[in-house]
């Protein structure tokens, strides 16, 4: 499953790395994408969207969209 997150707060390398390692932190096998000019974070993953956007929270960003 596909899930798409927008996130208020990324705009820079680091905050990419540190969405990428919450999210690879509960799900290892996943693959993250991200985009910082659309605040958009493409997560492939067996995990429910509920659980993805935790861990975006967690690293201390706001999520303010699910698709």
């Amino acid at each position: 499953m596909t899930i798409t997150l927008t996130v208020n707060g990324m705009n820079c390398g680091h905050c990419t790395q540190t969405i990428t390692k919450a999210i690879m932190a509960i799900d290892a096998k996943a693959t993250v994408e991200t985009d910082i000019p659309s605040k958009t974070v493409k997560v492939s993953t067996e995990l429910e969207r509920e659980k993805i956007s935790a861990a975006v929270v967690d690293a201390g960003y706001d999520v303010l969209s699910i698709a």
